[in-house]
C-alpha cells in the first residue's frame, strides 16, 4: 500500500540520502527540463510538459487563469496544426511511393529569353 509524503518528510529523506534527489525530483522540475531541452531543438516538444508549467504558473500566482487557458489554447492549437503537417507529408510520401506524384511545375529556360513573334 503506497502512502504520500508530507513535505518535511521529504525534505528529511532528501538531506538523508542526497542521490535521491534525482529520482524525486518534482514534475514541474521535469517539466522545465524538458521544455529547455525542446527550446534547444535537443527533444521533441511534449503538450504535457507546457500544461504542468503552466498549471504550477497559476499556482503560484506567477500567471493568471485565463491568461493560463489561452497560452494552452494557444499552444494546443500549434501542436494541432503540426500533427495535421507532419500527417500531411506522411500521406504524400505514402503517395509518392505507390507512384502518385503531383503534377510536375513547368520549367523555366535557363537560357535567354525567347523573342516574341510581330
Amino acid at each position: 500500500m503506497a502512502t504520500e509524503l508530507g513535505s518535511t518528510q521529504i525534505s528529511t529523506l532528501l538531506e538523508t540520502l542526497p542521490g535521491i534527489a534525482n529520482v524525486l525530483r518534482s514534475p514541474v522540475a521535469d517539466a522545465l527540463v524538458n521544455v529547455i531541452r525542446a527550446a534547444a531543438r535537443l527533444t521533441d516538444f511534449a503538450l504535457d510538459d507546457a500544461e504542468e508549467l503552466v498549471k504550477y504558473s497559476v499556482r503560484r500566482g506567477l500567471l493568471g487563469a485565463e491568461e493560463g487557458d489561452r497560452l494552452l489554447e494557444d499552444v494546443r492549437a500549434a501542436a494541432r496544426k503540426k500533427e495535421e503537417r507532419a500527417a500531411g507529408r506522411a500521406h504524400a510520401h505514402h503517395a509518392a511511393k505507390k507512384g502518385h506524384k503531383k503534377p510536375a511545375a513547368r520549367k523555366k529556360s535557363a537560357g535567354k529569353p525567347k523573342k516574341k513573334k510581330k
